[in-house]
């Protein structure tokens, strides 16, 4: 999917704020793009755990959400993320939806530098929310 708007093709504040770039969703794969600015670093002068965590939770999310184009957003069930290697700079994520079962989807994948180097890998499961159980909920 070219994309002429970088941004999510979701409203998300918080992902607005930290600037997260959309780079590829198409069946059930997504691939987002992340240039840390100084205040995303922790003391180690690394992007801080829960902005990698964020990252990761923003593709595999992405990535269930593409599975199904009627749906409006994705609920983060649990999520388990595993720190490799201190990210220093501009970071590439990638999620895939690897089983969409009739009301949950799990999904994996990964934060790499440039080099493509793993920093972080993740997996989680995610329900798919629906424009009527939006609704219902906001009632």
């Amino acid at each position: 999917m070219p994309m002429h708007d970088r941004r999510l093709d979701i409203r998300i504040p918080f992902v607005d704020h930290l600037g997260v770039e959309l780079l590829e969703k198409a069946d059930g794969r997504v691939r987002i793009a992340f240039a840390p600015r100084p205040e995303h670093f922790n003391s180690w002068s690394g992007i801080h755990g829960g902005v990698m965590m964020t990252l990761l939770d923003i593709a595999l999310s992405s990535a269930s959400r593409a599975l199904d184009p009627a749906c409006t957003g994705a609920t983060t069930v649990e999520m388990k993320t595993n720190f490799l290697a201190i990210a220093r700079g501009a970071v590439v994520g990638e999620g895939r939806a690897q089983r969409a079962g009739r009301s949950l989807i799990y999904a994996e994948g990964e934060i790499r530098d440039a080099q493509g180097n793993v920093l972080a890998k993740g997996s989680g499961t995610f329900k798919l929310v629906y424009p009527q159980a939006q609704a219902q909920e906001e009632r």
